[in-house]
């Protein structure tokens, strides 16, 4: 489904799951009201991408939370195919693609009653300015700018929606690992010292790994730090 504009394909997934019980990808030309983790406001100027997929799964919460390393894995296979290269783009977890280290593309996770909106959201022609971003957060970029790629976001789907299929079977056939593998040998920052700020506090620590449950694991000065849900910063 391609939509010429709605307040936001996660709103417009929510919808749609109401009344239909089969997956699909819903995508907008324009966004009105998008917004990405707690509720951030998402820019979305013309050209750039914006597309959520429908899905019903069926397992427990923990594992459906999951497909977010799916999806990042289908974005940076896209991404490679489009480009031709693949070592400017790593993953940074626990959501975000990096190209040259800003950020291009972002995705979140929403639940609904029986329902997972897989929301993705691409710089595919312009970035949003460094007053639109949280201080201190990884400075946006664009696929145009940073490779001269030059690509409309349907075609861009074409490339997202089949590399999402192929890393969806991998972890409904063989669980986490491969998935989890895959994307550890793309991930930005392996092995350095960074910084995981939850609601109540912050830790630094070396990026360890991520564990078989999806949570980032730090080597701190007191031990070994794992950690479910966090911003990261390098």
């Amino acid at each position: 489904m391609v939509l010429p504009s709605v307040d936001s394909t996660m709103s417009e997934a929510a919808r749609v799951a109401a009344s239909s019980a089969f997956p699909q990808w819903i995508m907008a030309l324009s966004q009105t009201c998008a917004h990405g983790r707690r509720g951030r406001p998402w820019s979305m100027p013309e050209g750039n991408f914006a597309a959520t997929l429908l899905m019903f799964p069926t397992e427990p919460p923990a594992l459906v939370a999951l497909r977010s390393f799916v999806a990042s894995l289908a974005l940076y296979d896209a991404f490679v195919a489009v480009t031709g290269r693949s070592d400017p783009f790593a993953l940074k977890w626990p959501n975000d693609v990096l190209l040259n280290g800003g950020k291009v593309a972002g995705i979140l996770l929403e639940r609904g009653p029986s329902h997972l909106a897989i929301g993705i959201g691409i710089n595919l022609v312009e970035a949003p300015g460094a007053d639109q971003v949280e201080a201190g957060a990884t400075p946006p970029v664009s696929l145009a700018h940073e490779t001269g790629a030059l690509i409309a976001p349907e075609e861009f789907l074409d490339h997202l929606a089949p590399s999402f299929a192929y890393w969806e079977s991998q972890f409904t056939t063989y669980g986490f690992g491969p998935v989890r593998e895959a994307w550890l040998a793309r991930a930005a920052r392996l092995g350095t010292e960074i910084r995981a700020r939850t609601m109540r506090e912050t830790h630094h620590g070396i990026f360890e790994t991520v564990d078989a449950f999806g949570n980032l694991v730090l080597d701190t000065r007191t031990g070994k730090l794992t950690i479910p849900a966090a911003e990261v910063y390098f």
